[in-house]
């Protein structure tokens, strides 16, 4: 089922909480096999779901998720639950304050059964993992999940929930979205509150949904944005009228013959929903992803430089060389990147974005990796896998604008190829539209989904 069809079972009183979150416990255990939950609170979600229960059969419900488990990335704080950050650093770490959007969605009814495995630090693309083990993909165990959130997208995409917080810097919700075949979308920069969620990269950091498709991330955005738009009730089957651009540079170049296909199948699509797909020529891109390096890797050695003076030992080697390499970068290199930011910003909106409404890319050039493609630790082998993974996702990530991806096909292996549509500022309504069209129209998600039911224990 999906996230929505689940609310809305549990609302009419056809399927109740406990019933739902007990069907998650069990799938978790059931799936314990992709390494996707680090830890699971049942005891506290079941009673949960018996309150909600209780305030159910009394006419009450607290919100449009009442009722729907959901587990989260490692990194949002709770009072009284241990935030690890998929560190040794931070085990048994015990944060001071709580996130606001876990407690958005928790008000809104959502019951949190566990925390999700991430890449240490929310640094790294692929799901591996020096101290947890690498997360694998719950469509095929031997392909990567994408990460930094990695146990978000397994988790949704072995449908152990339907929905799951993550964190974006650099693609770290669409990447495990695009590889685990589920839906989700980066925010507008500072659309979401930053606090209660351990940070990164404070200038390129943002919290994002992932779920089982657009109508649920829709959902969930009208919770977690809580600045009164309704997200959901805006979503429609057409999109007359909307000018969606195609890159002529950069986001095309080196594709995959199999993402080609399907991304050419995706423009025609778009364009029989009722879209105008034209071609749209960018500033330079290629520059892009060395200045997003710029900007979040000196933050980030900046936060961790009392832990990389004192226990340098206990980072997993590819964090602990992505740290150094930002701690090199410096001042003056660091806010000319900020300057150049601003500038990219500006050019993007002065120039795709004032003939366009939105920008149709792939998510990623390649289908999803086999894990022993990108098992690197360090150096320049790692740093050209994560350029390469991120390569479409970062570049987005670095202008701070909004993105949404789903899948827009399949592999030979039933492994999902992804599209991703990016938006200026604030255009959160129109990308969920977009996608939501999309998917009503080729069912991709369910159809991934299908193909691969067979095969799970």
């Amino acid at each position: 089922m999906d996230m929505c069809e689940i609310a809305e079972a549990i609302a009419a009183g056809e399927l109740s909480a406990l019933e739902a979150v007990s069907a998650a416990l069990a799938q978790a255990a059931a799936r314990a096999d992709v390494n996707a939950v680090v830890a699971l609170e049942a005891e506290d979600a079941l009673e949960q779901a018996r309150a909600c229960d209780a305030e159910a059969a009394q006419g009450r419900l607290r919100g449009p998720l009442h009722g729907v488990p959901m587990a989260h990335k490692d990194m949002f704080y709770r009072p009284g639950k241990p935030t690890e950050a998929g560190s040794r650093i931070w085990k048994g770490h015990y944060p001071q304050g709580a996130s606001p959007l876990v407690d958005r969605l928790e008000a809104a009814g959502a019951i949190t059964i566990g925390r999700l495995h991430m890449a240490e630090f929310a640094m790294g693309p692929t799901g591996h993992n020096a101290h947890l083990g690498r997360c694998r993909n719950p469509l095929l165990a031997e392909a990567i999940s994408g990460g930094s959130s990695s146990g978000s997208g397994a988790a949704v995409g072995a449908r152990i929930v339907t929905a799951a917080l993550g964190s974006d810097t650099g693609g770290s919700v669409r990447l495990p979205a695009a590889f685990c075949g589920v839906a989700g979308l980066k925010p507008t920069n500072g659309l979401l509150p930053l606090e209660g969620m351990m940070p990164l990269s404070h200038t390129l950091d943002t919290a994002g949904p992932l779920a089982t498709s657009s109508r649920a991330l829709a959902r969930l955005m009208s919770v977690l944005a809580a600045d009164g738009t309704d997200y959901e009730s805006g979503l429609g089957a057409v999109l007359d009228g909307v000018r969606i651009g195609v890159p002529t540079s950069y986001f095309i170049e080196g594709l995959d013959p199999r993402v080609e296909a399907a991304f050419t199948a995706a423009q025609e699509a778009f364009a029989a929903l009722g879209a105008q797909v034209v071609a749209v020529d960018l500033p330079d891109q290629s520059g892009y992803p060395q200045i997003a390096g710029n900007v979040w890797s000196p933050e980030a050695a900046s936060f961790h430089a009392s832990h990389l003076a004192e226990r340098s030992h206990d980072f997993g080697e590819q964090v602990r060389n992505r740290l150094l390499a930002g701690a090199a970068v410096g001042t003056d290199g660091y806010e000319a990147a900020l300057g150049l930011r601003e500038k990219a910003r500006s050019d993007m909106l002065a120039g795709p974005f004032a003939q366009v409404d939105l920008l149709l890319t792939p998510a990623t050039r390649m289908p999803v990796p086999w894990a022993h493609e990108v098992d690197a630790t360090g150096g320049e082998e790692m740093q050209a896998m994560v350029g390469e993974v991120s390569a479409l996702t970062r570049t987005i990530s670095m202008l701070g604008f909004p993105a949404l991806v789903t899948p827009m096909g399949m592999d030979e292996r039933g492994l999902p190829l992804a599209l991703q549509l990016v938006g200026p500022p604030q255009s959160e309504q129109s990308l969920l539209n977009a996608g939501h069209a999309f998917e009503t129209a080729l069912g991709w998600i369910d159809r991934i989904a299908k193909s691969h039911s067979h095969s799970q224990p």
